[in-house]
């Protein structure tokens, strides 16, 4: 069996792409008999956090008609989920190994740290300070992953010992009880500043018709060489919902949600294309290449991954290191967010948001299952949570014993799931 055969034959196991993941009728009826067949076989995906983020906006809404479902709330929202989505997105290659990296919140406050240092007290220029922050969040992730992968030490106790580390050097960097602002424009417009609504219609336009020309090219030429495929109508039908969605989020956000009449606040906040910037990237870096596909194949099986060809070792280096860099964006955009960095940045429940937002989203704590959107719809249910409960004056426990509980029913779901894929033989 070669490497790719075998990583292939991974990954349809674990439910994603591969041969035995595209597998469906030549019709829309009977792609929608699949997937209820799918769901039957407790291979439920992001459903379960679809239906539950839609539930929340409809129960907030009736709560709240006058401000929830604003547009000046919504770009408010998703500002908030920003960096927690971003965090998740590097969390779930981890996941997908079957390991786990406790220090990424704080990996991530501490890359801000130095950024911020940077720029404030040595006078460097933006993107210098932004590089220096990544390259030490990638030294970060091969420390930790070296010691995982290399010497073996289980992961919840490395990233445990980093988790501690890593708030010491935060606390080094910016000082006991103080903090260090962040006053590059670039970096504060992240999450402070808005895409002009032109500029936001042109872009997402190019994405509409780049996602439809792709979608479209895979289909035919798989028909081509007559795999199997998604009928023609599912994918139009996908490029339809997608367009309905982008389209309506961008009307709404490019309205003038100011609260006052001398001033015009509209736009997409830039927050939203660098998170979807991140969304391509690594969803094509995860269902589309040789790489990839090694990941699933690692987390589905890691004897049988080592045994084909796969270097184990080096694919679990590299998803920490991944994590790490995207916990060091994360930490920059909350750091653009708050408008300054503290000893505490990327501590207190960050790093469990995070984790819960990818559970959520539907990626699997036992690993081998899960993608890239899992974080985003994940993130988006934390921050709607987060966002309801505020606007309902509720008391800060009330957020947490919520969160707690759809997290453990993301996890409840997802042991359910595994068990019934095992019965079912999918």
């Amino acid at each position: 069996m070669t490497t790719e055969s075998a990583a292939t034959q991974t990954t349809g196991q674990s439910g994603e792409r591969g041969f035995c993941g595209d597998q469906s009728a030549t019709s829309l009826a009977g792609a929608a008999r699949d997937y209820i067949d799918r769901i039957r076989g407790g291979d439920m995906g992001s459903l379960p956090a679809v239906l539950g983020l839609v539930v929340l906006f409809v129960i907030f809404s009736i709560l709240r008609p006058e401000s929830f479902p604003s547009t000046y709330n919504m770009a408010n929202l998703v500002v908030q989920a920003g960096a927690i989505c971003v965090l998740a997105m590097g969390l779930v290659p981890v996941l997908l190994i079957g390991d786990i990296d406790l220090s990424a919140g704080v990996a991530g406050g501490a890359c801000a740290a130095v950024m911020a240092v940077l720029v404030h007290s040595n006078g460097q220029a933006w993107y210098v300070a932004v590089l220096v922050a990544l390259i030490v969040a990638a030294v970060i992730g091969l420390a930790i992953g070296g010691l995982v992968a290399m010497l073996g030490i289980p992961s919840f106790v490395v990233t445990l010992a980093f988790f501690l580390g890593l708030q010491g050097m935060t606390l080094r960097v910016v000082g006991q009880g103080g903090a260090v602002p962040v006053r590059s424009e670039p970096v504060l417009d992240i999450s402070n500043s808005n895409v002009p609504p032109t500029l936001g219609w042109i872009g997402v336009v190019v994405l509409l018709l780049g996602f439809a020309a792709v979608s479209i090219r895979s289909q035919r030429t798989k028909a081509a060489a007559g795999l199997q495929r998604p009928p023609l109508s599912l994918v139009l039908v996908k490029i339809g919902a997608l367009a309905v969605i982008l389209l309506v989020a961008t009307y709404l956000l490019n309205q003038n949600r100011a609260r006052t009449a001398i001033i015009e606040l509209s736009g997409i906040p830039y927050v939203v294309p660098l998170v979807a910037v991140l969304l391509l990237v690594w969803t094509f870096v995860f269902t589309r290449t040789t790489y990839g596909r090694h990941v699933y194949a690692v987390g589905g099986n890691r004897e049988a991954a080592r045994r084909a060809g796969i270097n184990v070792t080096r694919i679990r280096i590299s998803v920490f290191v991944i994590c790490t860099v995207m916990a060091a964006v994360s930490g920059i955009i909350a750091a653009s967010r708050l408008n300054s960095v503290t000893p505490g940045s990327g501590g207190g429940n960050t790093l469990l948001y995070a984790v819960g937002a990818a559970v959520i989203g539907g990626t699997s704590l036992f690993g081998g299952r899960g993608q890239i959107r899992d974080a985003i719809i994940g993130g988006l249910v934390i921050a709607t949570i987060a966002n309801g409960l505020g606007l309902l004056d509720q008391s800060a426990y009330v957020n947490f014993v919520v969160t707690g509980g759809v997290l453990l029913l993301a996890a409840s779901v997802d042991a359910i799931s595994r068990r019934r894929r095992a019965a079912t033989g999918h």
